[in-house]
């Protein structure tokens, strides 16, 4: 199934995509797609749900979201274009809460910043908690997979000294969505095409077959070191084509439009814009 939340920031409402791709309400049934409710979501008939008319903003498809834990470097082909050895080890880095945002709303640029790049990548949304987890196990934990921009500012991330926390925060830099896609529909979600265009171009093409460390591996690591709660999202790792690795580089400026796309999970859209 495709969960959806919608609504203005703050007071979304959960929702379900019927077969026809139509937003039903589901707000008769749960509350919020977040929490506990994540670990047993509802299997309903979406053709029995209220219609939702118009067209709402859609929301983050997780609510509350606990952690946003991204895995750096975790795409052979991208390690490649950046001249990186493959780690050893997942590189782990978090990105605050403050910087998740809708997958279709606007990203900011802050006032100083000249490096903004792009990351499509994919989400795992964790539905149980999750510690000490074996591999074996560890897709038992998960509710479903979404998109994740993990909109960086190189300059920040590299220039600056300190860790990459710098880069990855800023506010708005972390657009997830549109929909939550369970586990049962998405297959394979090692074989999975991933894209990414700019005003219309295409700058990043990639798989999620190129995963150094797959999603049981990520989670039964990330689970020694901290506890993951229902509703953390890990965002994986993106393949190749990032604006640091164009040769020149290229980086996001005012006006440009970024769309993300991984296959069976939607895509997401957003406009560039400056904070004032």
């Amino acid at each position: 199934m495709k969960f959806i939340r919608y609504g203005e920031a703050g007071a979304e409402k959960p929702g379900v995509l019927d077969a026809n791709g139509a937003l039903r309400d589901l707000s008769g049934v749960v509350d919020d797609i977040a929490g506990d409710v994540l670990g047993a979501l509802p299997r309903v008939d979406p053709e029995s749900l209220p219609l939702v008319e118009g067209e709402p903003r859609i929301g983050t498809p997780v609510g509350r979201i606990g952690k946003l834990v991204a895995i750096g470097l975790n795409f052979s082909d991208h390690a490649a274009e950046l001249n990186a050895e493959p780690p050893e080890m997942p590189i782990v880095f978090m990105k605050a809460n403050s910087c998740i945002n809708g997958p279709f709303d606007p990203v900011i640029l802050p006032r100083v910043s000249q490096k903004a790049d792009w990351e499509v990548e994919l989400g795992v949304v964790i539905g149980k908690t999750a510690k000490y987890v074996d591999e074996a196990d560890a897709m038992d934990h998960v509710a479903g997979f979404t998109i994740v921009n993990d909109v960086s500012e190189r300059e920040f991330q590299m220039e600056w000294g300190g860790q990459w926390t710098k880069g990855k925060s800023c506010d708005t830099f972390g657009p997830v969505g549109p929909w939550l896609v369970t586990p049962d529909e998405v297959g394979d979600v090692h074989d999975l095409d991933m894209a990414l265009d700019v005003n219309g171009e295409r700058m990043q093409t990639g798989s999620t077959s190129y995963m150094i460390f797959q999603v049981p591996h990520i989670i039964s690591h990330l689970s020694q070191i901290m506890t993951l709660h229902p509703g953390d999202v890990i965002a994986t790792g993106t393949p190749p084509g990032v604006g640091m690795g164009h040769k020149p580089q290229r980086f996001l400026k005012e006006g440009d439009v970024m769309e993300a796309r991984i296959e069976k999970l939607g895509a997401q859209r957003q406009r560039i814009m400056r904070d004032a």
